[in-house]
């Protein structure tokens, strides 16, 4: 599937420090709703979270499935959804705390560190940013 359009506002409004809500499902497909801190690569079309073992969402995503981030601020706010997995891999652990670190701040050491993937198929959000 192409990678989603993405405007130079929404670019912009991912790379502004805001938290927002992760949604994964639950074993029986209800949803579970958290705040994260997040970041996007529009390169690779991913949204990236970092986590920890034994965290619900870490738990929901290593099940596969669809997860969304949806970040509000007054009247902007843009969904991003997609496939979502979960990774130990050092790799992309560390190209997560990378974002995460440059969005936010620096995160703290944990030997326990995963990584929530979401390959962005669905972009969606406020007029203002959208261009629509």
């Amino acid at each position: 599937m192409p990678a989603p359009r993405l405007t130079p506002e929404m670019l912009e409004f991912l790379r502004e420090r805001h938290l927002a809500s992760l949604t994964t499902q639950r074993r029986d497909g209800t949803p579970h709703v958290v705040p994260v801190g997040f970041s996007y690569d529009p390169e690779k079309s991913e949204v990236r979270v970092i986590t920890f073992a034994g965290s619900q969402k870490l738990v929901n995503a290593q099940r596969g499935g669809r997860g969304a981030v949806s970040q509000v601020d007054g009247g902007r706010w843009v969904t991003l959804e997609g496939q979502v997995r979960a990774t130990n891999d050092p790799t992309e652990v560390a190209a997560a705390v990378a974002g995460y670190a440059a969005r936010y701040r620096d995160p703290k050491k944990r030997d326990d560190r995963w990584a929530i993937i979401i390959t962005v198929d669905r972009m969606y959000g406020a007029k203002s940013l959208t261009g629509g």
